[in-house]
């Protein structure tokens, strides 16, 4: 089969594929403006004058999971972590990468490493160490993350870095440039599409993320997963209107995050896959 053949098939797993994934938020949206009773006999109908509910669903979910003192925390959590990540995983990898010796080379494979060790394993050890350790507020967990966050990141970072010629340093260095000069000033502008495809990652993971917040600073300081859960009572009852109107909230930052910074993932991946 020719090329030309292939494309209209490949356009149209693409297109089927797209609405595979779209689908979820589409029908959330939908159901955020039914009746309670309506999104369990027919979530997959478009609200209409019998069962549309207005905005009701989301003034009840703001008001009972004080949603707006959850996207606080999040948003603070999330901001400060991805930008600790990029700004100490990119100076890491870049002396990692640059200075090549016994130390930084077990450096480099310890982060590799890490990467491909289950969160499970090590969240109870860990949870007990942050409360050991005070860090189980929302400045502690923001030092958590960047560590859970360092290992891809560096990878990542030092794949990019490999791609850059030396010379460039090398000309910086007769220049005058000192370390912390040519690394602000050379080598952080040239890292922009790797730091951009970071800053998504991992902007995506901490604001979705339950798990770790539960762990580590639990119902003091409810991040928006964690205040969402609340939302299902005991004896499995749950407010599904408000809980797909919280949903919608919840999504609509990341969303637009991505969307805005998403023609530089790609770029950057493919500039963190070099090795040479």
């Amino acid at each position: 089969m020719t090329d030309t053949k292939k494309r209209p098939l490949l356009f149209l797993f693409l297109i089927l594929l797209s609405i595979v994934f779209v689908a979820p938020v589409i029908i959330v949206l939908m159901n955020s403006f039914k009746g309670q009773f309506y999104i369990s006999s027919s979530p997959f109908d478009f609200p209409d004058e019998k069962t549309f509910a207005g905005l009701v669903n989301y003034t009840n979910g703001i008001k009972k999971i004080k949603f707006f003192s959850a996207f606080f925390y999040s948003l603070i959590i999330t901001v400060f972590s991805v930008a600790g990540i990029l700004f100490f995983t990119s100076m890491t990898a870049w002396y990692i990468t640059r200075c090549k010796n016994f130390i930084t080379t077990i450096l480099y494979y310890m982060f590799v490493f890490s990467m491909i060790v289950p969160f499970q394993m090590v969240m109870f050890t860990m949870s007990k160490i942050a409360n050991t350790l005070r860090l189980d507020n929302p400045l502690g967990i923001i030092a958590i993350y960047i560590g859970f966050g360092s290992g891809l990141s560096i990878f990542m970072f030092s794949g990019f870095i490999k791609s850059i010629p030396l010379e460039i340093e090398e000309a910086a260095t007769i220049d005058g440039c000192n370390p912390i000069q040519m690394f602000f000033q050379i080598i952080l502008p040239i890292l922009k599409p790797t730091a951009v495809t970071v800053a998504i990652l991992n902007t995506m993971w901490i604001w979705n993320d339950y798990l770790l917040p539960y762990l580590v600073i639990g119902n003091k300081y409810k991040t928006i997963p964690i205040a969402v859960q609340y939302l299902q009572g005991g004896y499995g009852s749950r407010d599904m209107g408000a809980l797909m109107a919280m949903l919608v909230l919840s999504i609509i930052p990341i969303i637009i995050f991505y969307l805005s910074c998403q023609k530089h993932i790609i770029k950057g991946v493919v500039s963190g896959s070099v090795k040479g």
